[in-house]
């Protein structure tokens, strides 16, 4: 496959992924809001900072407030990670690897187009917010499911989730990060009433809430949630779990090319490490500092895949 190819796939599919984990990170910004006294706003910086967008942000506004921040995270052109970017992009690159694709996944990629296109047209108010991110996460879901369900499983398909699953482990790990700088007014939280509710919170913005019952029981208590977010390989949006498969799909890739590549060697160095970690050494290492650790990763494997595989070549 030429690398302009593999790159279009590779991107198409983190752009349909970063549009509904941005999706996602709104709707925790919403759930945290429900949950502080007194209406905080300060909520919302943070929310932007955790999207990893608070330059371009600060660049054009003066404060980070609800409405500020969910326009410039959900539809603003001069961000390049809004909802509405992405899925442009995503259709951008669909265009570019056309003959890759087949007609579900491209039919399914043009339709999240302009149902994006259509409802983010202006500004969504709050009454309609829920309702619009809910619109978002099926098309992306729609993708997905024609992807799983039509294309073959070769080199094409394995750059598609790859690209996928960084995006997933990058986005896990923000909105993790989120409990430690955005959630707890003060250290005095810790353990309280409040801070058990934040941590479903994060639960939830991953649609983690029913498999972690599952796992776990009916007690969600914060050890074991981030156990269930960070090692558990069952959840399929883990960082073991995305670990795991990315490590699968790039092994699958080697054995398409015949030869080891050192994004592979990479990935067996992070996942025999992650399997040898346990939740308590996590937290007495700091939650925050393990989470920017691992995102430090992501951006190194990004780095060398497009290395490895002459993404712009």
């Amino acid at each position: 496959m030429l690398g302009k190819t593999a790159n279009g796939l590779y991107w198409m599919y983190r752009y349909l992924e970063r549009s509904e984990n941005t999706a996602r990170l709104i709707e925790t910004g919403q759930r945290i809001a429900l949950s502080q006294s007194g209406g905080r706003e300060s909520e919302w910086r943070s929310i932007v900072e955790a999207a990893g967008v608070s330059a371009g942000f600060d660049a054009t506004h003066e404060a980070a407030t609800k409405d500020t921040a969910v326009d410039w995270m959900l539809r603003s052109r001069a961000n390049p990670s809004s909802i509405l970017s992405c899925i442009g992009a995503a259709r951008t690159n669909a265009r570019m690897v056309r003959a890759a694709l087949t007609h579900e996944v491209w039919e399914s990629v043009n339709s999240a187009y302009m149902t994006a296109t259509s409802i983010l047209s202006r500004k969504v108010t709050e009454r309609d917010l829920p309702k619009t991110l809910g619109a978002i996460r099926r098309c992306t879901a729609l993708v997905r499911g024609a992807t799983h369900g039509t294309m073959m499983r070769n080199d094409i398909y394995n750059f598609a989730r790859i690209g996928t699953f960084l995006e997933r482990a990058d986005n896990t790990a923000r909105i993790l990060d989120v409990k430690y700088y955005v959630l707890l007014p003060s250290v005095s939280f810790v353990g309280s009433p409040v801070d058990n509710v934040q941590w479903e919170t994060i639960l939830r913005s991953v649609s983690g809430y029913g498999g972690y019952r599952l796992a776990y029981g009916n007690n969600p208590n914060p050890r074991d949630i981030a156990q269930f977010l960070v090692l558990d390989r069952r959840f399929p949006r883990s960082i073991a779990f995305c670990t795991h498969k990315l490590r699968d799909n790039l092994d699958h890739l080697a054995l398409d090319y015949g030869g080891r590549m050192p994004s592979l060697e990479r990935i067996e160095r992070y996942e025999q490490k992650n399997r040898a970690q346990t939740i308590d050494g996590v937290f007495e290492y700091g939650l925050h500092e393990f989470i920017q650790k691992v995102l430090t990763q992501i951006s190194g494997l990004s780095g060398q895949i497009e290395i490895d595989y002459r993404f712009y070549e």
